[in-house]
């Protein structure tokens, strides 16, 4: 039994003593409550893995273990050599679902009913594997038929806002289902992953912010979770924690795409190095703002950042702000200053004449446009379900329709922080299921 002391985590991973879910819960519920003993539970694996010849059962005690810490591969691993009983096959259910192999943890799930699981715990994993197939009816319909004490566990109220909430539910209903699941447990992944993504679509971001780190705290983190931490993080500069969050996806998941590629965006968009660029005023000049930025020595950085923004003259800086600029990738406080000390040398401001409307992008060639993609073009782009990482792009870039999307080229759209391929890939996407496209595609 575990009571909640370090030595009862090792004592049950390394104990010959029977091993079940009452034991997981107890071991997950220490290390909620204590992050510390993670570590703990870590040396416990790592002693029974180097132990010979290790029994079934055992193999069994120790894929769950793995799993717990998120390594799902060696877990599945483990399980298959495990004592096949309806622990093992519902924990092989289980990690086949975290490794995106949803028709395969199904027959797990069902397997393990078989073996004598609880019938309503492998219908509520049958069920989220269902909506991940795209399978959202019969999801719901598994969950309408579920009746007695697992109502009443935070796992039922969790699966049936997520599963209504891929359907496009009620969203009160979904949140009040989430806040639910949250009070019977504080610490439950699902539903806290849940609520922080519907709260980040509202526009909470503090709020959305708090959950996501709140579940980075539970075992095993949910990788949207992470994910998602990661780009909160970003967006407040704290790029090592960023890269701390998507570390921990590739621990998990050695091959995920798109931790990589948001791993490889955050190292780049770190903190810049101090380049003092030496700023030579020019004498003489006519036509002030008609003065091409070319003619100033500017750092790299910062003239390859103005000419990719298509700022082609000190006229142009006056009527961009600081926040234009700041939007744009590999722009930074640095960058900020040494423009706008050159702009200041010369009684110029960044934003001075932002009154005086800047050209704005081409219009969309709508000759060949139906009148249903007419109408789209005024729909917001909020309908078009992006991902956080490419929706927080669109409000940097201050777009709020489809229309003013598709007069962005791929190029504009990469300029923006934390915005890389993967997201472009996205948006392009979702606008060819509307038969839509970018300016320049």
């Amino acid at each position: 039994m575990v009571t909640g002391s370090s030595a009862d985590i090792r004592e049950v991973v390394l104990s010959n003593q029977s091993f079940g879910p009452a034991d997981i819960e107890k071991i997950t519920r220490v290390i909620e409550e204590d992050l510390t003993q993670l570590a703990l539970l870590k040396d416990a694996v790592q002693e029974l893995q180097q132990t010979p010849d290790l029994s079934p059962a055992t193999q069994t005690r120790l894929g769950v273990c793995l799993y717990l810490l998120g390594r799902f591969q060696e877990s599945e691993s483990a399980l298959r050599q495990g004592d096949g009983g309806a622990l093992a096959q519902y924990y092989l259910g289980k990690a086949s679902f975290q490794l995106d192999q949803f028709d395969r943890a199904i027959e797990f799930y069902n397997a393990a009913e078989k073996a004598g699981y609880t019938s309503e715990w492998c219908q509520l994993s049958r069920a989220e594997a269902l909506r991940y197939l795209g399978r959202k009816e019969e999801a719901l319909q598994i969950l309408d038929n579920i009746f007695g004490p697992v109502e009443q566990h935070p796992e039922y109220p969790y699966q049936r806002a997520a599963t209504l909430a891929s359907i496009g539910g009620n969203l009160p209903e979904v949140i009040a289902l989430y806040q639910r699941a949250l009070q019977h447990n504080p610490k439950h992944g699902g539903a806290l992953f849940g609520l922080a993504l519907e709260y980040d679509r509202m526009g909470s971001d503090q709020s959305a912010f708090e959950l996501y780190q709140k579940g980075a705290s539970v075992i095993p983190s949910h990788i949207g979770t992470l994910l998602n931490l990661g780009l909160m993080y970003e967006d407040r500069n704290d790029y090592n924690k960023a890269q701390g969050c998507y570390r921990r996806v590739l621990e998990t998941c050695p091959n995920h795409s798109v931790a990589k590629m948001y791993l490889k965006d955050a190292v780049a968009g770190g903190p810049e190095s101090i380049d003092e660029a030496t700023q030579q005023q020019q004498q003489n000049l006519t036509k002030l703002l008609g003065t091409p930025v070319t003619d100033f020595e500017l750092s790299v950085r910062s003239r390859n950042c103005l000419q990719k923004m298509g700022i082609r003259t000190l006229g142009d800086l006056t009527r961009v702000s600081e926040q234009s600029l700041l939007s744009s990738k590999n722009f930074g406080e640095t960058s900020l200053v040494e423009i706008k000390e050159m702009l200041s040398a010369k009684n110029l401001s960044l934003g001075q004449f932002a009154h005086e409307k800047p050209q704005a992008d081409p219009l969309p060639d709508t000759s060949g446009m139906s009148p249903d993609q007419l109408v789209l073009l005024d729909r917001p782009i909020s309908e078009l379900n992006l991902s956080v990482r490419a929706r927080k792009c669109m409000v940097r870039l201050q777009l709020n329709t489809i229309g003013e999307l598709i007069r962005k080229t791929g190029d504009d759209l990469l300029e923006c922080k934390n915005f890389g391929v993967t997201s472009l890939t996205e948006v392009r996407e979702k606008l060819t299921v509307l038969n839509l496209k970018l300016r320049g595609d």
